[in-house]
């Protein structure tokens, strides 16, 4: 692994970690300048998700259009987790692959699960046993935006990790 990615690989983890804290208002106005790099990272997104008891409880991986296909923004994202999966092997993870509403449903329902699938390979090759992955495909029945137009597809085209 090149230098740059460990250097990301520890940031994304540091990022993680520091979503599990809880701080006071007034400590967190004192952040050191390496605490507010982290901060403004986890305010642009970087981990969007939404927290349950201190973790990340859900977290998504958005695919381009009929793709099950992990581009390298979602592939550091998922090394990040397989970090944090690592350091914690009592958790299990559910993945839940979604799609637009283009498509049949038998359609939807086969790409959900290849995007699942793909997410929990990858996970799997960063050292993650299966057995802690469990996936299922929901085709286009749970949707983020219910609009019908590219930024609502675009939303809906995803798996979720759930913690």
């Amino acid at each position: 692994m090149k230098p740059i990615s460990k250097l990301l690989l520890l940031f994304v983890f540091a990022l993680m970690l520091s979503a599990c804290a809880s701080k006071p208002e007034e400590a967190a106005t004192s952040a050191t300048g390496e605490e507010a790099v982290v901060q403004g990272a986890a305010e642009e997104g970087a981990l969007a998700g939404e927290e349950l008891g201190g973790r990340p409880s859900v977290m998504r991986i958005h695919f381009a259009f009929d793709s099950s296909a992990i581009d390298s923004d979602n592939r550091e994202t998922l090394e990040a987790h397989a970090a944090y999966l690592n350091a914690n092997p009592s958790i299990n993870v559910k993945l839940e692959g979604h799609c637009d509403e283009r498509g049949t449903r038998e359609y939807n329902l086969a790409l959900g699960e290849r995007r699942a699938q793909s997410v929990s390979r990858m996970l799997t090759v960063l050292g993650i046993d299966s057995s802690r992955l469990t996936d299922t495909s929901y085709g286009e029945e749970k949707p983020l935006d219910e609009g019908h137009n590219e930024a609502a597809w675009k939303m809906n085209r995803r798996v979720e990790i759930i913690y």
